[in-house]
């Protein structure tokens, strides 16, 4: 049975992004450490929790694909398909990011986006208006954690709020599929 979306919960994580910190909270696909994408301070605090080498870019989530638009330049038809169709949470990368913080930018300037379908991510994204980077909750090498349980106590000390949602949900593990697009809609896998 899955458990109710809490309302303090989603409030106290939308005030952690507010202010520049960290969350670390579920997804449709893993757990995931989050701050605000647009704020380059929050961002750089995600590098060095993870220890993450910074020319490895990490994705952004959004709750609408209508939201594409103010963080992409072009957005080929297709893609709305890929994302409709999907039977699996499906991360695209885009050639041209903008309005994100330039250092959740890849150095050939794409992002990689997925729009989310996990109650308590929709909730948050659509209360905060701005989109949330995610990337997995380990130090970088290391194997990502299938549930809460599996999460390194050093990355849950070191974010500044924790998420109570589905902390006892047994998760299967797998990230999303990763497509990269071009502006001509031509796209390949990266990640199946």
């Amino acid at each position: 049975m899955q458990n109710t979306v809490n309302r303090d919960d989603v409030n106290k994580a939308l005030e952690t992004l507010r202010n520049g910190g960290l969350i670390l909270y579920p997804t449709d696909t893993i757990w995931g450490i989050g701050c605000d994408a647009t704020n380059e301070e929050a961002v750089e605090k995600i590098y060095a929790l993870k220890e993450r080498d910074k020319t490895k870019s990490m994705i952004v989530l959004l709750h609408n694909d209508n939201q594409l638009a103010g963080y992409v330049n072009d957005i080929p038809e297709v893609v709305y398909d890929l994302i409709e169709y999907s039977e699996r949470p499906i991360t695209i990368i885009y050639s041209k990011a903008k309005n994100i913080a330039p250092n959740a930018i890849a150095q050939n300037g794409s992002v990689g986006i997925r729009i989310v379908n996990h109650p308590f991510c929709q909730q948050l994204l659509q209360r905060f208006k701005k989109p949330i980077i995610s990337t997995s909750a380990n130090l970088s090498g290391q194997t990502s954690p299938k549930n809460f349980d599996e999460i390194d106590n050093n990355i849950k000390q070191a974010v500044d709020y924790i998420v109570e949602y589905d902390q006892n949900k047994e998760g299967d593990g797998k990230s999303s599929i990763v497509m990269k697009i071009d502006p001509s809609g031509m796209f390949e896998f990266i990640r199946k």
